[in-house]
């Protein structure tokens, strides 16, 4: 009988990995074996338990860093390098919601969805290319929201950052994938965590109702199908956005 193939662990970065959906990417990274990096605006008690635990410590790497500052994610991507060398997956997951109607919104508030959600999401998506580039290899995964695909009352600029991003992972799957680099998007839908915490009982009973599989999904979900896209025999599917609703969307 042959030897069973030993796979080496991946150096993987997420964005906004600190709590939520973010949290649950990071922990199953790390079920799987590999190092993952991840950064955000503050720390929580998951990143203190990551570097603490004799698990995960020497696979984990946390950096405070707000996607909008240029030369912060910089150096954090550089520090990411330093110590691992290479990055082999990047699921650009960090973004920020502002709700209320498009004619009553703060011109500041405008700027900070779109300065970290696209902005901040194209500059790390440039800095970390150009090392899939030099290895002619890496999967590159965006999470964007079923918020782009139909329209949400309140959520236009949220919604407008969101498809921007779907419009990235599509663009970039036909400049990269001639240098061995998979891209795609996965869009959401309402999730049980904190972003889902300000609806009230009576709205998280009508989302549960209207979808198929009545109830609302987990970052474990999300977690599963990013892991299916992300692994290394996917070598051909690219350009998709993969919708994980619960069939809300249907």
């Amino acid at each position: 009988m042959s030897e069973p193939v030993s796979i080496a662990p991946r150096t993987v970065v997420i964005t906004g990995g600190s709590r939520g959906l973010g949290a649950g990417l990071v922990q199953s990274y790390l079920d799987s074996g590999d190092r993952v990096a991840t950064c955000a605006r503050s720390r929580t008690p998951e990143v203190d338990r990551w570097e603490s635990d004799p698990e995960t410590k020497d696979r984990f790497l946390f950096a405070e860093v707000d996607l909008s500052d240029r030369p912060t994610t910089t150096a954090f991507i550089e520090q990411v390098i330093e110590t691992w060398d290479s990055i082999e997956v990047l699921v650009n997951n960090a973004g920020v919601a502002r709700d209320g109607i498009l004619a009553m919104a703060d011109d500041d508030d405008i700027d900070l969805v779109i300065d970290l959600n696209i902005k901040g999401t194209l500059h790390v998506t440039k800095l970390v290319s150009r090392r899939m580039l030099a290895r002619r290899k890496g999967h590159i995964v965006n999470i964007s929201s079923i918020v782009g695909l139909s329209g949400y009352r309140g959520l236009a600029v949220y919604s407008a950052t969101k498809v921007a991003l779907d419009g990235m992972t599509r663009a970039l799957s036909r400049e990269l994938g001639s240098r061995g680099i998979i891209v795609n998007s996965i869009a959401p839908g309402y999730l049980r965590t904190e972003m889902s915490h300000g609806l009230d009982e009576g709205q998280m009973g009508q989302i549960v109702r209207r979808t198929p599989a009545g109830r609302l999904g987990e970052p474990a979900d999300i977690a599963r199908v990013c892991q299916f896209l992300t692994d290394p025999a996917n070598d051909y599917m690219t350009g998709q956005v993969l919708v994980v609703d619960g069939g809300l969307t249907a």
